[in-house]
């Protein structure tokens, strides 16, 4: 895992003008607009204090690396150019990991951002795609709960997974695996209610037990006007109460047990199939 990157390493800053430089896709897909504006007022009080780090393009344009956000709150701000810490022959590889490494860091990163953050930097220490490390992790989690023994705890890609969240030191994989990666399968609206910070991550992933749409939106604006987890869980827990009902096998089950010849079968199991008929025929309402 690359440590972290020390200025002092890589020369002095320079001004550059803000047209030469282009932001780089990278995790945060949003900026809040009041932090943002705070960010602007103090640019505009007492300039850009931190160099964004760059690297050339060519023909005088440069990618910023890190510090868009400095970046556009300049622009707010009206500067014309801004200090720069130019990084001459990263590639591509090292350029995304300072990107991630720097934007995982952020406290205000969104969770949801966060979480393909964390993936794509696996991604780029382990040379795997995003999927073939969701893949790893689950694999990983399955061998340390005794469930499976795939024999990848022992391996380098492995520890390199312990690694990275070492360095990063925000959780551990295993919490990563249970609480973050089934961030990745929200429904579209619980998804664009966390990207845009309307929720916490917590209230997304218990409004995901609810399968009904409109019950599911009715809860979540209740979210959005704030309320409270507790109060959350326990709507959500009286609601799948009140979804009873039966799945479909149970009436093939129904269907077949009418057919046994229950005066044929010995008086012990007798009983027993009459006590399940008795509840079978219950939950169908019959």
């Amino acid at each position: 895992m690359a440590r972290a990157l020390d200025l002092s390493e890589v020369g002095g800053g320079r001004l550059l003008p803000l047209e030469a430089l282009s932001p780089r896709p990278q995790p945060r897909r949003r900026f809040e607009e009041a932090s943002l504006k705070a960010l602007a007022e103090s640019v505009r009080a007492h300039g850009v204090l931190e160099p964004l780090l760059v690297r050339p393009l060519g023909e005088g344009k440069y990618e910023i690396v890190a510090g868009e956000r400095r970046y556009r709150a300049a622009q707010m701000a009206g500067l014309s150019e801004v200090p720069v810490v130019v990084l001459e022959g990263l590639d591509e590889k090292a350029a995304a990991a300072i990107a991630l490494m720097e934007n995982l860091q952020r406290e205000d990163l969104n969770p949801y951002e966060e979480t393909v953050g964390v993936l794509d930097l696996l991604g780029l220490e382990l040379g795997k795609g995003r999927e073939e490390v969701v893949s790893l992790l689950h694999r990983m989690q399955k061998e340390a709960r005794g469930k499976a023994a795939q024999n990848v705890l022992g391996r380098p890609e492995a520890k390199k997974v312990e690694e990275v969240f070492r360095f990063l030191g925000r959780m551990g994989w295993e919490s990563f695996v249970q609480a973050r990666l089934p961030l990745l399968n929200l429904p579209p609206d619980l998804q664009e209610a966390l990207l845009e910070g309307a929720i916490p991550y917590t209230a997304a992933l218990e409004l995901k037990k609810v399968k009904e749409e409109s019950l599911r939106l009715r809860l979540l604006e209740e979210a959005r006007a704030g309320l409270s987890l507790r109060d959350l869980k326990a709507k959500v827990r009286e609601l799948l109460r009140k979804d009873t009902s039966p799945p479909p096998w149970h009436k093939e089950v129904l269907a077949r047990l009418a057919k046994v010849d229950l005066e044929a079968l010995p008086a012990e199991k007798r009983a027993k199939v009459e006590e399940k008929l008795r509840e079978i025929g219950e939950i169908l309402g019959d």
